[in-house]
């Protein structure tokens, strides 16, 4: 077994369910915090526990660059590399490679690229994304695509989602016949350091998922998702979204997609966005997002709140005693002041990223925990108002 998927409870187009992966369970719909070099940036992993974080993204594109895949095989696989217990999901990185613009060159075959680190030359294809991926020994890794810029033409988005379909049935058959080769199933893996916990699935393997591609085209959404389907993979994922669109056609496009998406399956959209906007896609049936926008705006002293969002450099906050949101059970709000947090960032000291960020990375969870109970409960309220969930009458 891969992976196995049930959904609970449904309310309208939303609901919630229980995702298996070989390093445990994850509650969905969920937001999965970004650990973009096998760390989530200020974070470490007991606290990422205490959060109750049971799903970390981790970015092949940097893990391939530094340390190597190579070496964080030999070293157990990326669980026991970074001591983390939980499920992990990789992305290709055919995001990052396609954001390189002038420093890429794309053919048949792959991506030629050039490192954002030292220059040096590399070279991804859907074969070579997937050798890394299993070696990384992700619970999920994903298929390698072309992420489609915006704008696109039609010819442009047709051209890029025929590569990306095409490059999906070459990861598929690659996967397919190395799957076993994840590092947990060659012993590599072993216990996770400084975790209780030692009952990791040894049999299981990894799920590959599926990328709907197709530019802002609906029409092409439709044609994607449908022959993508059709190869067939345990969960399916919107990309090439968050590209410089603006919002409201990111959530038609968004949408229309899920229309033609199974519904017995996950569906993961990538790189979204802001806490009201994971709301609305958890209530319009979306089950897995990430983001780095909770740590990024963090270390920018930008919080998010039950009231709004606080800027904690401003002068304003420089006496203010009240936690930072008067609603928030986070460690941070329970034990320091505004006035404290907007000194840390004032001084540059490393802390306020710190706690920034695990505040940032608590509310994201929480909007996600209150989703969840107003799904269970058949009414999808709007909590980032400050309402509470409602049972029907």
């Amino acid at each position: 077994m891969a992976i196995s998927f049930q959904i609970e409870h449904q309310a309208g187009h939303a609901r919630t369910g229980c995702l298996m992966t070989p390093h445990g369970q994850v509650q969905t719909p969920v937001f999965m915090p970004v650990g973009t070099v096998a760390s989530v940036k200020g974070i470490s992993q007991d606290i990422l526990e205490d959060l109750d974080v049971e799903i970390l993204l981790g970015n092949t594109y940097h893990l391939y660059l530094r340390p190597g895949i190579e070496q964080i095989r030999r070293l157990g696989g990326l669980h026991r590399f970074m001591a983390w217990p939980r499920a992990i999901l990789t992305d290709s990185g055919g995001f990052q490679v396609f954001s390189l613009n002038e420093l890429r060159k794309v053919s048949e075959e792959g991506v030629t690229f050039r490192s954002h680190l030292d220059g040096s030359s590399h070279f991804f294809s859907p074969e070579s994304a997937m050798q890394a991926q299993i070696g990384l020994g992700a619970d999920i890794i994903m298929a390698f695509d072309e992420c489609t810029e915006y704008p696109a033409d039609r010819v442009r988005a047709r051209d890029s989602m025929e590569m990306t379909l095409r490059w999906a049935e070459r990861s598929k058959k690659y996967f397919e016949q190395h799957k076993h080769q994840v590092p947990w199933r060659d012993g590599l893996e072993q216990q996770i350091p400084g975790s209780p916990r030692n009952d990791i699935h040894s049999e299981g393997t990894q799920a590959l998922f599926g990328i709907v591609q197709g530019g802002m085209d609906l029409e092409l959404r439709k044609e994607s998702a449908e022959r993508t389907v059709e190869i067939g993979f345990p969960g399916y994922a919107i990309g090439g979204m968050s590209v410089g669109e603006p919002r409201e056609l990111t959530r038609e496009v968004v949408e229309a997609t899920l229309e033609h998406l199974p519904e017995d399956k996950p569906r993961y959209l990538m790189g979204v966005g802001t806490p009201e906007e994971i709301e609305g896609y958890a209530n319009s049936g979306i089950d897995m997002m990430d983001c780095v926008l909770p740590t990024r705006a963090a270390r920018h002293g930008l919080l998010f709140t039950s009231q709004g969002k606080i800027s904690i450099k401003q002068a304003r906050y420089i006496e203010d005693e009240k936690p930072l949101d008067p609603n928030c059970g986070c460690r941070v709000c329970r034990r320091y002041s505004r006035a404290y947090l907007r000194h840390l960032y004032a001084s540059n000291e490393v802390l306020a990223q710190v706690l920034n960020t695990i505040h940032n990375l608590s509310f994201y969870l929480d909007t996600m925990r209150k989703v969840r109970h107003s799904i269970a409960l058949g009414n999808r309220a709007q909590f980032l108002s400050g309402g509470e969930p409602q049972p029907k009458p």
